[in-house]
């Protein structure tokens, strides 16, 4: 049985819509109304046109259309349940109930019902450990070392993020970070009937600010970094600081926050964090650090230094900012008790990530008088972090071509240009899937942030 329908809905079988609800009520929702106690729920979804006989329909606001205007379209597809945050008009042979937050019961709800969630609501451990990365640069290359960990340990790890959904049975592209809610849980889901024991995963801003992994209990949260990204969705910087935040505000007392604390907003992810801590960092005092550090074009090698105990590491990866993805996943893996040799054989196993600083390879059989890499970043502070490791490795020149993605921050686009004159000798802009925007109206604002020199 497939683990996801078209559209956001869950579909994992059948349970009695008063123990769905019985199993992912918090305190503030209200109880069912009186009802047939023998009332099923086949689907959870927020799709009206997925809905089909037997689905609880569940209205949010979303940000193109207000699923309160498809309750009628819901109910007449067979929907025999409909919850909300508002009033909504709704046939008496429906049971209706409204709540705080509509996106946030859709997530309960939802992993109820695709039994990622025990009775006393949490994901239940000995069948699935999910470590959540957030932050604005580096959750990928964290999400690939933590895996790699984990596989060394040999624990079935699935993982979910920007390049590829990773379900252990299957593998499929990444339509975007964090996928919505339902088709989150349903995702989990099948990794868990595949086998796996242990999940990461990237959990973007738009994705906490939306609720989408409300209903995941996570049992490791780490944060990355805070630079400027987003701000054509999030209201201002402290919008999207909060939003981040609530992966931490999320964990209870037996989880670990592990924190980046170099960044400045590194400890203001813990301000409501009832969950145990671990440090990491490059420059100031933290539980996990990274002395010795020496790179060229083939890796980076350190000393890690854990409660004063050293340890040598060689990554593959070249960069700075890869130490701090290798701390970050290392605190994460030792968090949920993997050992240190482990840890280390682990990251030295990673070859390259996708798309980050990934080197292109001639034809087979051709040479090439230059190394041409791609990654991915798409923020000034990303851009900064490439470049930064690349500029000593350069032995003639560094030219950097980068575009800047349309109907997303434009705030970013001349602080993308001010990097690239800063580190490259030569610079080409281009255009970065343009979306509805005029490629050169993008180009033109990239080319403010150079100085007339």
């Amino acid at each position: 049985m497939p683990a996801q329908e078209a559209g956001g809905a869950t579909n994992r079988g059948v349970m009695r819509l008063a123990e769905l609800w019985a199993r992912a009520a918090e305190p503030t929702w209200p109880p069912l109304p009186t009802a047939d106690s023998t009332i099923v729920i086949e689907q959870v979804t927020d799709d009206s046109r997925a809905v089909r006989r037997g689905a609880c329909f569940v209205a949010i606001a979303g940000v193109r259309s207000d699923g309160a205007r498809f309750v009628a379209d819901a109910v007449a597809r067979g929907a025999v349940a409909v919850v909300a945050d508002r009033v909504c008009a709704v046939p008496s042979s429906v049971v209706f109930v409204r709540v705080p937050d509509a996106r946030r019961a859709l997530a309960r709800l939802a992993a109820v019902h695709c039994g990622l969630a025990d009775a006393n609501w949490a994901v239940s451990a000995p069948r699935l450990r999910v470590i959540g990365v957030t932050g604005t640069n580096g959750k990928s290359t964290i999400c690939y070392l933590t895996r790699a960990i984990l596989r060394a340990a040999g624990l079935s790890t699935a993982q979910l993020g920007t390049i590829e959904y990773d379900l252990i049975s299957r593998t499929i592209e990444a339509p975007m970070t964090t996928p919505p809610a339902t088709d989150l849980c349903a995702y989990l889901a099948e990794a868990v009937e595949a086998g796996a024991t242990h999940a990461v995963m990237e959990v973007s801003s738009h994705a906490m600010d939306q609720r989408r992994a409300d209903g995941i209990r996570f049992d490791v949260g780490i944060f990355t970094n805070l630079t400027g990204d987003h701000m054509d969705y999030h209201e201002d910087r402290e919008a999207y600081r909060r939003a981040k935040r609530r992966l931490f505000d999320g964990l209870e007392a037996g989880a670990t926050a592990v924190v980046n604390v170099d960044d400045p907003a590194g400890e203001s992810m813990l301000e409501a964090c009832e969950a145990a801590v671990l440090r990491y960092g490059i420059t100031r005092n933290a539980d996990l650090t990274a002395r010795d550090i020496r790179g060229d074009a083939t890796g980076t090698r350190m000393q890690f230094v854990f409660n004063g105990t050293r340890m040598p590491v060689s990554l593959k990866l070249v960069g700075t900012h890869n130490v701090q993805n290798a701390l970050a996943a290392a605190a994460a893996a030792r968090a949920i008790g993997i050992e240190w040799p482990t840890i280390v054989a682990g990251l030295e196993s990673v070859a390259s990530v996708r798309g980050r600083l990934e080197r292109v390879r001639p034809a087979r059989g051709g040479e090439s008088s230059c190394t041409v890499l791609v990654d991915y970043a798409h923020t000034d502070d990303a851009l900064d972090n490439v470049l930064r490791a690349l500029r000593p490795l350069a032995p003639k020149r560094l030219i950097t071509l980068f575009g800047c993605g349309g109907d997303r921050d434009r705030t970013k686009r001349p602080r993308m240009a001010q990097i690239a004159s800063q580190w490259a000798d030569r610079i080409v802009v281009t255009s970065d899937n343009p979306r509805t925007e005029d490629p050169a109206d993008i180009i033109e604002e990239i080319l403010e942030g150079f100085s007339a020199a």
